[in-house]
């Protein structure tokens, strides 16, 4: 009996291969039981939370603070200090530039290779993702535009080390079935780079890295661990193997566990990362009860003068500098402009907000766009811990005491607008086959301001926030209406067809022929229907991921009636 059943992508055959399928079969038996529990814990924990009106505070880390150890060695690149370009390892030419020098002449330290929330979050993404990376390791990665004939290929010296980010363990993938049953996209994405790029890596003599997304229990950590150990096995992968992790702290329950992350991952463990945009969406879902835990507009809240979130970004670095292990910070999002003026603006908050990073402690962080490399890397490459000259009392982790609180600021119908806009260019992106996008939520309102690299993380939050607001009927701060599903549904319809307006007449003027222009409006309709139904779940206490979804389910909900 044929256990296993997939469904044609484009280079199926070169990675789906008879010795991967035994690979992946053996993760699979050992490591799906342990999935579905961890999810059916996590379930547990948040319908505590919002039943109780309480945080997921168990004080896990207490229990390994108090004693004395490090992690193993960490490679010398990670601990480069510098920045790392992020993007979808699925869209070829964007990975090939993302290995490249950027206009200053300089590459990145390091490559975010992502097949998680900057991708499509399909079957062919993760097929395109494991052949580009094992491409771009054997440098053999090319490309041409079939429409511009514009060519693109990894130019010569030495290229960034590769962070590899497959999808989470919420979620499956339904396009490979064992046993008539979806396979875990992330034991599918994190083998075929282990058995395809990793070992070419492995071969070059490179390490692996991994970034673990989405991470809450200290039970996935122990997994992980499990799953390198049993890989490493089953591949017979040599003695000089090297394979390292990086945590993402990107869920409040996960803030408290930081410290025990990197213990349960024993000799894997290479450090932190400080998340942002889905950090926040988390405590938005286990707060989403709390009357008392309305926050103001998102935009106006900045890390840096935050002080609880600040102090949750202080405690990563404390627990990596007290374990000798890597803090690397958030993501710059700051697109390139047309306008000089834009791109020195963007500049400028890009190098305040590094050069934060870089004070606190942390050695990296990440940026969307190869324009604004240099910019971004420079504030770690001046002002690395070896210079900073941290005192102890700052590498202490029970310094940094967790407390969750609600940021200063305004509540406004126009920030709920500026998520509503986001929202609907989004889901756009996302039916068009891309998990990040580049989007101006005030677009043609007054002043100057680059357009942001938005994935699923923003997507996330946006709607977290806009149900928030629904669900306890906040009014405006300034002219006190409530927010209603009725006033979010007549944002949400006004910005769609505002910008099917703007884009009827870019792409009339562009020349584009019309039943392109039809289709683009028939996919900001749909968007419009789907964001409905995102926001109405979230409302509803159901924070599905909109990665669970196939596109199919979204088509049947975009032919369904309205969810409001």
């Amino acid at each position: 009996m044929n256990r296993i059943n997939f469904e044609k992508a484009h280079g199926v055959d070169q990675v789906m291969t008879p010795e991967f399928i035994e690979y992946l079969l053996v993760l699979h038996d050992h490591f799906s039981p342990l999935i579905h529990d961890i999810r059916h814990s996590r379930m547990e924990m948040l319908s505590k939370s919002l039943e109780n009106i309480s945080l997921p505070d168990d004080n896990t880390d207490f229990k390994t603070l108090s004693s004395n150890w490090q992690v193993a060695p960490v490679p010398d690149e990670l601990r480069k200090p510098g920045i790392e370009i992020s993007g979808p390892s699925s869209i070829t030419s964007m990975f090939i530039n993302a290995l490249n020098p950027g206009p200053e002449g300089v590459r990145a330290e390091g490559d975010l290779d992502d097949d998680e929330d900057a991708s499509g979050h399909r079957f062919s993404d993760t097929v395109t993702s494991a052949i580009n990376r094992l491409g771009a390791v054997n440098r053999t990665l090319n490309y041409t535009n079939n429409q511009t004939g514009k060519k693109y290929s990894i130019k010569e010296g030495e290229i960034p080390f590769f962070m590899h980010r497959e999808r989470g363990l919420h979620l499956d993938e339904h396009s490979v079935m064992i046993d008539g049953k979806p396979i875990s996209a992330s034991i599918l994405g994190t083998a075929l780079t282990i058995f395809h790029a990793g070992q070419a890596q492995i071969n070059k003599g490179q390490g692996v890295y991994f970034y673990l997304p989405k991470m809450e229990l200290l039970e996935e950590a122990n997994l992980w661990k499990n799953f390198f150990d049993l890989s490493i096995d089953h591949l017979k992968l040599p003695s000089h193997t090297v394979i390292k992790a990086i945590p993402l702290i990107e869920s409040l329950p996960a803030v408290y566990r930081m410290d025990g992350f990197l213990n349960a991952l024993g000799p894997y463990a290479a450090g932190l990362n400080a998340a942002r945009w889905d950090l926040k969406a988390s405590i938005f879902e286990y707060t989403m009860t709390n009357e008392k835990g309305v926050w103001p507009d998102r935009f106006d809240v900045d890390i840096k003068t935050t002080p609880f979130i600040a102090n949750i970004f202080r405690r990563l670095v404390a627990t990596c500098l007290n374990r000798n292990a890597v803090p690397i910070g958030g993501m710059a999002t700051a697109l390139p402009s047309k306008n000089e003026e834009v791109n020195l603006m963007a500049s400028n908050s890009i190098k305040e907000d590094k050069e934060w990073e870089a004070q606190q402690g942390f050695i990296r962080a990440w940026v969307a766009h190869i324009y604004h490399m240099k910019t971004a890397g420079d504030p770690f490459k001046n002002l690395n811990p070896s210079k900073l000259n941290i005192s102890e009392q700052r590498q202490d982790p029970n310094n940094y005491p967790v407390q969750i609180d609600v940021p200063n600021g305004n509540i406004t119908l126009e920030g709920t607008r500026r998520n509503a806009r986001m929202l609907i260019e989004y889901l756009e992106g996302w039916l068009n086959g891309r998990g990040a996008k580049g989007i101006d939520s005030l677009e043609g309102k007054s002043g100057n301001r680059p357009a942001l690299m938005e994935d699923l993380a923003t997507g996330r939050m946006s709607v977290a926030q806009i149900a928030q607001r629904i669900l306890h009927q906040v009014r405006d701060s300034d002219s006190g209406n409530i927010h209603t599903f009725d006033i979010v549904k007549h944002l949400l319809k006004g910005e769609v067809e505002d910008i099917v307006e703007r884009r009827t007449t870019e792409m009339s003027r562009s020349g584009i022929k019309p039943s392109s222009i039809n289709e683009m409006s028939i996919r900001y309709q749909k968007a419009f229907k789907i964001s409905l139904q995102w926001i109405n779940n979230y409302v509803n206490l159901n924070f599905r991921s909109l990665g669970s979804y196939t596109r199919k389910d979204l088509g049947v909900i975009a032919e369904k009636e309205e969810a409001f």
